[in-house]
C-alpha cells in the first residue's frame, strides 16, 4: 500500500501544474469535507523527535519540537527542516545543558527531489545541532537570497547561516544571538522598517533541572508540574546590524515584558502601516504589542479584550495565528490552550479591540474537550474561505487518570470555515483524522506545487508526519512570492489584498505563527469559481504600494517589490 501511495503521489506531483481534480464547487454554507493523506513514508522521510521521558518528569519533555517548511536551494520545491530533542539523563544536574550523544537525536534536513520524494541532507548541510531543540524560525536576514534558520533550545539558540551551495555554517557566536535559558517559539520580522529583518525570540519560564514532585504521590501518578509554579521570562529581541551582527534591544524598544510565550504571530492589526506581534502565554494573560512607528512598542492585551477569555480567565495559550478569517480586512487571532478551556477565536472590530467570538463561530462546540499546539488558518479548498488545522494532544501523561474524558493522544482537527461559522468536517476529512498523535508543531505550505496547501506536523516523542492536501475540488487558487528591494528580501510584513468578483481577502507575508513552526513565505489564495484576481494591492514593508491588474488564477506569481524613482526624475 506504501508502494501504490508513492507511485500514486509522484504521478500526481508531475501533472499537478498541468491537471486539476474533478469535484463539487465548495460554496459558503455547505459543509464540504477536505481529504488529507499520510504520505511522510512514500516520500522517504522518516524521523522521530526523541523528547527523553524520564520518571522526573521533566517539564521540556512536553513541549517539542518545531518544524520548518521553506525551499533553502531556491529550485522552486519546499523542503523539510526538523528539530529534535537530546537525552535527559537521570539524575541530570542542576545547571546543565543537555547534548545530543548520537545521530538519532540530530536535527533533519530533508532535500525534495525532482520527483517529490525526500533525501536526508542533514550532515551534508551541517545541520546536526546540538543541545535540548525546540522550535526553529526561517529568515533572510541578510538579503543574498537564502533563507538561513534560527534553532530554538533550551540552554542556548543556534543560528545557522545559508551559503546558497547546499550547507550551512552557525555563525551564532559573530551574530551574538544565541541567548539563555528556554526558548521556543521565534519570529523573523523587520521591526524598524529598515530593511533588515531582526528577530523575536520567546522564552517559556525560568526552569532548571530542579527534582519537584507535581502531583500525587503514589506510583503512576507523578505528573508535569504546572507553569504557575515557575517564574515568567522576558522574550530575546535582536536588532539586525547590518553586518551579520545583532544587538539584544528588549528593554529599549518595549518588548521585554515577562511572560510565558510559547506561540508568536504577525500582522498590523490596527491598519496604522506598522507590524504589530502577539504573543501567546501559558497559564497568563496573553500579550499584543502595539507597534507605535517610532521603533517601540507598547502591551495593549487587556486594553484591546485579547488577553482573557470571554469570562475574563486566562488560559494555557500554546499556539497562535493572526490572519483575516472573515474576509473584512482586519486581522483576527486563534489561540490553542488544553482541553476544558476552549480555543480562543478573536474577532478583530476594527477600532483597535477584539470580540472573543469563540462561542458564535463554533469554535467553543469543536474544541471545547481538546488540547491544541500548532494551529493555522488555511483556505483547504480554495474557496477563498480561511479554514482551521490543528495539532493537537495534551501535554500531561497522566491526564486520563484524573480526567477519563479526556485524552493524551488525539487526532488532528479540521474546522472549515463557512463564511457564517467553523464546522468541524475531520471525521470525513481522511485517516489522519482518525489516528490519535501527540501533536505539537505545525507547518503549513504547497509541497508539490498543485494549487493545494499541505501541512508538516511533528509528535512529542514520535515521528513527522506530512499530510498531502489531495481535497477535490474545481475552485480556483493563487499564490505570490514576494520579492523585496528596499524592504527586506523576504517581504516579511507586507500586506496584500485580492480583489475577485465575490470580494475581497487579505493576507500578511510571514513564516511565523503556529507553534515553534515556520511556514512557507509565499502567500496562498483560494480562488473559489474566479479564473482570475481583478486586482492585487501590495502595501510593501518599505511603504511602497503597489498594484496588479486581472492576474490569472492557477498560477504561481513572483511579484518583485518597483524600486522608488530616484531624485529628480
Amino acid at each position: 500500500m506504501r508502494a501504490l501511495l508513492g507511485l500514486s503521489f509522484v504521478a500526481l506531483l508531475i501533472g499537478a501544474a498541468a491537471a486539476r481534480q474533478t469535484g463539487s464547487s465548495t460554496a459558503p454554507g455547505k459543509p464540504f469535507p477536505g481529504k488529507f493523506t499520510d504520505v511522510t513514508s512514500a516520500l522517504g522521510v522518516h524521523f522521530n523527535y526523541l523528547s527523553s521521558h524520564t520518571p522526573k518528569h521533566y517539564l521540556p519533555e512536553t513541549m517539542g519540537a518545531g518544524v520548518a517548511l521553506f525551499d533553502y536551494d531556491n529550485d522552486g520545491r519546499l523542503d523539510i527542516f526538523l528539530v529534535n530533542g537530546a537525552p535527559l539523563r537521570d539524575p541530570t544536574s542542576k545547571g546543565s545543558i543537555p547534548q545530543k550523544t548520537g545521530p538519532k537525536y540530530w536535527n533533519g534536513l530533508f532535500h525534495q527531489k525532482q520527483d517529490g520524494t525526500f533525501e536526508n541532507v542533514t550532515e551534508k548541510a551541517g545541520l546536526q545541532g546540538a543541545g535540548y531543540g525546540m522550535g526553529v524560525a526561517v529568515g533572510d536576514y541578510d538579503n543574498d537570497g537564502f533563507g538561513d534558520l534560527y534553532v530554538t533550545t533550551y540552554g542556548g539558540n543556534i543560528l545557522y547561516h545559508n551559503n546558497g551551495d547546499g550547507t550551512f555554517t552557525d555563525v551564532t557566536e559573530k551574530a551574538g544571538v544565541a541567548g539563555s535559558g528556554w526558548s521556543t517559539s521565534a519570529a523573523w520580522v523587520d521591526l524598524d522598517n529598515d530593511g533588515l529583518l531582526d528577530l523575536v525570540v520567546l522564552r517559556y519560564v525560568q526552569w532548571d533541572f530542579d527534582d519537584i514532585w507535581c502531583g500525587e504521590h503514589k506510583e503512576g501518578f507523578r505528573s508535569y508540574c504546572h507553569p504557575d509554579i515557575f517564574q515568567p521570562i522576558s522574550p530575546l529581541v535582536y536588532h539586525n546590524d547590518g553586518n551579520g551582527h545583532f544587538t539584544e534591544v528588549s528593554q529599549k524598544i518595549g518588548l521585554a515584558k515577562p511572560g510565558k510565550g510559547l506561540g508568536i504571530a504577525i500582522a498590523d492589526y490596527d491598519r496604522d502601516g506598522h507590524i504589530d506581534l502577539f504573543v501567546a502565554n501559558d497559564s497568563m494573560v496573553e500579550y499584543l504589542y502595539h507597534n507605535k512607528g517610532d521603533g517601540t512598542f507598547e502591551e495593549v492585551g487587556l486594553l484591546s479584550q485579547a488577553a482573557v477569555d470571554g469570562d475574563g480567565r486566562t488560559y494555557a495559550g500554546m499556539g497562535v495565528d493572526f490572519a483575516d478569517y472573515n474576509n473584512d480586512g482586519w486581522p483576527d487571532l486563534i489561540i490553542t490552550d488544553l482541553a476544558n478551556q476552549r480555543y480562543a477565536l478573536y474577532q478583530n472590530n476594527g477600532d483597535s479591540t477584539f470580540n472573543y467570538a469563540s462561542f458564535s463561530t463554533g469554535i467553543t462546540r469543536a474544541t471545547m474537550l481538546h488540547s491544541g499546539w500548532g494551529v493555522r488558518f488555511l483556505d483547504y479548498d480554495n474557496d477563498g474561505w480561511k479554514d482551521l488545522l490543528v495539532a493537537q494532544g495534551h501535554d500531561l501523561d497522566t491526564v486520563e487518570l484524573n480526567y477519563p474524558n479526556l485524552h493524551y493522544r488525539e487526532p488532528m482537527l479540521l474546522l472549515r470555515n463557512t463564511g457564517k461559522e467553523f464546522v468541524d468536517v475531520s471525521a470525513d476529512s481522511g485517516a489522519v483524522f482518525h489516528q490519535p498523535w501527540l501533536g505539537r508543531g505545525m507547518a503549513i505550505g504547497d509541497i508539490d506545487n498543485d494549487g493545494r496547501l499541505d501541512a508538516v506536523v511533528t509528535s512529542n516523542d514520535g515521528p513527522v508526519y506530512i499530510l498531502h492536501n489531495e481535497t477535490s475540488t474545481q475552485n480556483h487558487w493563487l499564490t505570490l512570492k514576494l520579492v523585496g528591494h528596499k524592504s527586506n528580501r523576504d517581504a516579511i510584513g507586507a500586506e496584500v489584498k485580492l480583489i475577485t468578483a465575490n470580494g475581497a481577502q487579505f493576507a500578511t507575508v510571514s513564516t511565523a505563527a503556529s507553534y515553534l513552526s515556520s511556514s512557507d513565505k509565499r502567500v496562498h489564495f483560494g480562488l473559489g469559481p474566479e479564473a482570475a484576481a481583478q486586482s492585487i494591492e501590495i502595501r510593501w514593508p518599505s511603504g511602497i504600494l503597489q498594484t496588479l491588474k486581472n492576474v490569472r488564477a492557477d498560477q504561481f506569481l513572483q511579484v518583485d517589490e518597483p524600486l522608488p524613482p530616484a531624485a529628480g526624475k
